[in-house]
């Protein structure tokens, strides 16, 4: 029992600690990429309003990114702390993959960000904008490690086990691309843009209903409905071909988030809402709809489809968590679609900028992305118990031999810590959304960095951006 409490709260604790810092990556990936495009626009037609927005988002890129450096080196020590056996066991496989991240991304992102950063003024343009541009390409490549290691962990490939129990590769391109990396890393970095461009409009939309003639309110505004309305669908798209690779890689993970229970049965429903006893293995209220969860998993009317039954107990994930998890990350993706298309129709009517209840709208969208990505981890990471290297490795053999004591005692430390510091950090973002749009300048410069101009320019429809 104590073990067992034990790995329950190290799990608790390094769930704590992911959650914190997975909200500053799903950002900064996407943030990085959008200072990079508007320094380019900037460049390419010497409109201020780009530069004006990127001194905008580029304080807020470096506050966010400093915390998500340091959440994710606190993190990191728990491989050591709290899963020896597992570090132990799999660091000849995932220790290169951990070491290229830092090696690759993380020397790319320090060597630039200074210059990022604190170089206006101090070197040419084209210079900046290559450092804005190896930051950006950092972020994805980072993500693409990490990612390549997360995966790896669902879906081990190009690998074999020494008598000791120790993982060792054999290929490492069958590790580094195992089956579910390219649709793990591709659905990741499209719900990072997708988590910058509703934070992006969240923010246009909050200044446009203040000062509906703000050029640069209006600019980001549009800008990130344009995002919306191209990546969400595209996400709907790599979210489907996802669960397909996942159906046939980790199928009990299906059958959890679909709360399916006969171990196989054609023309399955798919519950709309429901409650999965795991106890007595079935699905309590359910609402479903005939032969769609076929129709979805199998893309045939009456595709056949395996339940949780299929499976022996011991070997399910927590269905009751992960159903309700994968329908919220679900709803909030076609609440972004539709986002987009409502876009689209007020653009066409060239009523974007004047339709106060979307603006209002997009201001509750706007922690969204953050939200969605919240369940999606949820769901794939509880969806892959009990297995911390599915199916070769036990979540439970993987832990420290440490005492329940233990592990809560640096969890409230967590806990006591991680509130105040991130908390302090968040609320200082989000003035900086709220309040740092009015202190730029009526006009940025046109010209090159450090040059500055400083009379003002009366705002006429002329200067206002395009619908």
């Amino acid at each position: 029992m104590e073990t067992s409490l034990a790995v329950d709260l190290a799990r608790i604790q390094f769930a704590f600690t992911v959650t914190f810092h997975i909200l500053f990556p799903a950002l900064t990936i996407g943030l990085a990429s959008y200072l990079a495009v508007l320094e380019f626009l900037w460049l390419k037609t010497a409109k201020s309003v780009y530069h004006d927005l990127y001194r905008f988002w580029v304080r807020i890129f470096a506050v966010t990114f400093g915390m998500g450096v340091v959440s994710g080196v606190v993190m990191s020590y728990q491989f050591g702390t709290n899963w020896s056996r597992f570090s132990d066991a799999t660091g000849n496989v995932l220790g290169p993959l951990i070491s290229y991240e830092v090696l690759t991304a993380f020397f790319l992102e320090a060597g630039f960000l200074g210059i990022m950063l604190f170089g206006w003024g101090r070197v040419g343009r084209g210079l900046h904008f290559f450092a804005t541009s190896m930051v950006a390409i950092g972020t994805l490549i980072s993500a693409f490690w990490i990612l390549s290691a997360n995966s790896w962990m669902h879906t081990p490939a190009g690998f074999d086990i020494d008598a000791d129990g120790r993982f060792f590769a054999e290929s490492w391109i069958e590790v580094i691309f195992n089956p579910s990396f390219p649709y793990r890393f591709v659905h990741m970095v499209l719900a990072a843009f997708l988590t910058t461009a509703f934070v992006v409009g969240g923010v246009g939309a909050w200044h446009l209903l203040r000062r509906r003639g703000d050029e640069r309110a209006r600019v980001m505004f549009s800008m990130a409905m344009w995002m919306a309305a191209i990546v969400a669908p595209m996400q709907v798209v790599a979210g489907d071909q996802h669960g397909l690779n996942t159906l046939e890689h980790q199928p009990v993970k299906i059958a959890a988030m679909e709360g399916l229970w006969p171990a196989s049965q054609k023309g399955a429903c798919w519950s709309v809402i429901g409650w999965p006893n795991m106890e007595e293995e079935r699905t309590e209220f359910d609402v479903c709809i005939p032969h769609l969860a076929s129709l979805i998993l199998t893309h045939e009317w009456d595709g056949e489809v395996k339940g949780m039954k299929a499976w022996p107990a011991d070997e399910r994930p927590d269905a009751t968590v992960i159903f309700w998890t994968f329908r919220i990350m679900v709803a909030i993706g076609m609440a972004m679609v539709a986002m987009g298309v409502i876009s689209i129709i007020l653009r066409i009517n060239r009523r974007l900028f004047d339709a106060h209840w979307f603006h209002k709208l997009a201001v509750l969208m706007g922690p969204s992305g953050f939200i969605a990505v919240l369940a999606g981890w949820v769901t794939t990471e509880m969806g892959r118990q009990p297995w911390v290297v599915y199916g070769h490795m036990r979540t439970a053999e993987a832990a420290s031999p440490l005492t329940a004591s233990e592990v809560g005692t640096t969890l409230a430390i967590f806990v006591v810590v991680y509130f105040p510091v991130f908390g302090i950090g968040t609320y200082y973002v989000l003035r900086l959304m709220r309040r740092g749009l009015e202190k730029l300048p009526p006009v940025a410069p046109s010209g090159g960095p450090g040059q500055h101009r400083h009379q003002k320019r009366p705002l006429s429809a002329a200067s206002e951006p395009a619908e």
